[in-house]
């Protein structure tokens, strides 16, 4: 690992060990200041006489336990749940979920601390002063114990957020989650306005407690409010705002045909199991690409299209295409001559010439055939000239494979009635055309490899071109086609 990543690392290993110390002393020192200030303004010890001095000790010493306490106890949580974090390793499917339940368990101690001083210290107060005093100092206690531990619970999310996003990649959001956002907006509203709020309601309400002027109390009440309420609302927004906001321009992209995008796991919540769902959307669509890329490899961009938008059946129609056939001379020969591996690098790049022409004017390579390939012009895509491309191709074939001098072939190019679709079974299907254009243009390429030009075509496809292309043709003779009662007109180039 290089060095600035290690000094990186480093930071953030140091920033959320401070970070959960902090959260064991402030969950008790600064909510135990809070409901002292709070008993003091209702002037609830002044009521007790000279024994206040026995509860002012035991609440300063009960707090001073809860620190030692809570650092501790937090402590060891951090150790147990986020040891592998300090190591820099992946954390086992058990560690990832201990980790995922950080900040449950940091504020489950720090409830458990505040409800023993609460019972500790309401207690207390009944033996030492009235009823009305015990009353006081529990709904104090308990009141700022509910408060601190809202805010533990959202403080302890955010510090251990480095933490949280490593243990979701190894234990993702899944159908159950953790937490959930609705369990997050009620820590917050409780946090934000309700128990702030039922403080004030307390203390305005009969039967007054204590005996000093409410106005100040009050006023602590709001100012706890405000603040409380502020920074709940921070890190509310930035638990759930947050990822969403990035969830949202993930989608803008998506939906803007990006499929390299990945959002980070970072939320054990529904948002996580939504952040987890885009990213296996985005690998579906990629799936789903490559597969489309694959098949339009092997069946050609055309019948894939085709396929997609028709679906797979035991159909096709008639079309009047042009045929175009593609055939080595000599193969049987070339084969004995040449181990295996070298006569497929040079089909490989005799069909390369084939596919650059055939699909540059529209055409599909329906299939190879060994040392040969079968090439149609108008099926499954209507061509407004399929003839003048046809020829044109074949022309084109010709001259890169005589450029390359690898291979000596014959290219044959008929014209006629197809039935062109699928065929096969409900469980194998190929798209092919079927017809008499088709084994006229295998039968020319036989005859074709004799010709000084290696290219025939029958008088029915020329007839078809435009006469631009009909100009780089000259006549051949007459042939007798094998399988034909009627000879056949061809032309050359």
């Amino acid at each position: 690992m290089p060095k600035f990543a290690q000094l990186a690392k480093f930071r953030v290993v140091l920033r959320t060990g401070l970070g959960f110390v902090a959260l064991g002393v402030g969950s008790s020192v600064c909510g135990a200041a809070a409901v002292g200030l709070l008993l003091f303004l209702q002037g609830i010890p002044a009521d007790m006489g000279g024994r206040n001095w026995v509860l002012l000790t035991c609440a300063g010493a009960y707090v001073l336990l809860s620190v030692l306490v809570g650092s501790a106890w937090t402590a060891i949580l951090h150790r147990r749940t986020a040891v592998w974090f300090a190591q820099g390793r992946r954390p086992t499917p058990p560690e990832a979920r201990r980790a995922l339940r950080l900040p449950r368990d940091l504020a489950l101690v720090s409830g458990t601390l505040w409800l023993g001083g609460t019972i500790i210290l309401g207690t207390l107060t009944s033996i030492l002063g009235s009823a009305l005093d015990a009353l006081g100092v529990t709904l104090a206690v308990g009141l700022g114990g509910l408060l601190t531990v809202g805010l533990m619970y959202l403080v302890a999310e955010w510090v251990a957020r480095p933490i949280l996003i490593l243990a979701l990649e190894v234990s993702p959001p899944r159908n159950a989650v953790s937490v959930s956002v609705l369990s997050r907006l009620a820590i917050t509203w409780a946090v934000a306005s309700g128990v702030p709020l039922l403080g004030v309601l307390i203390v305005a309400a009969p039967p007054n407690i204590g005996k000093a002027d409410e106005t100040a109390s009050l006023i602590m009440l709001s100012i706890v409010g405000l603040i409380s309420g502020a920074l709940g609302t921070a890190l509310l927004a930035r638990a759930v705002a947050a990822p969403l906001h990035r969830l949202r321009m993930a989608v803008g992209l998506i939906t803007r045909g990006r499929k390299d995008v990945s959002v980070r796991v970072d939320d054990a919540s529904e948002i996580g199991s939504l952040q987890v769902s885009v990213n296996s959307m985005v690998t579906g669509l990629r799936e789903q690409d490559r597969l489309r890329d694959l098949f339009g490899r092997h069946v050609g961009i055309d019948v894939a299209r085709h396929a997609l938008e028709h679906g797979a059946s035991l159909s096709g129609d008639v079309r009047e295409v042009a045929a175009l056939f593609v055939d080595v001379v000599d193969s049987t020969a070339l084969a004995y001559r040449l181990p295996p591996e070298e006569i497929v690098r040079k089909l490989n790049r005799l069909f390369d010439h084939v596919v650059s022409a055939v699909d540059a004017r529209g055409g599909l390579v329906n299939k190879f055939q060994g040392d040969a390939a079968l090439c149609v012009f108008g099926a499954p895509t209507r061509l407004s000239d399929a003839a003048t491309a046809a020829l044109s191709a074949a022309r084109a074939i010709r001259d890169a494979v005589r450029e390359e001098g690898e291979l000596d072939l014959g290219i044959g190019v008929a014209w006629g009635r197809v039935f062109a679709g699928q065929l096969g079974s409900s469980s194998r299907l190929e798209y092919t055309v079927i017809g008499d254009a088709v084994n006229e243009a295998a039968r020319l390429t036989e005859h074709a490899k004799h010709v000084p030009g290696r290219v025939l075509a029958s008088d029915s496809v020329w007839s078809q071109a435009t006469a631009s292309e009909q100009a780089q043709w000259s006549r051949h003779e007459t042939i007798q086609l094998r399988g034909r009662d009627t000879p056949t007109k061809t032309w050359t180039n």
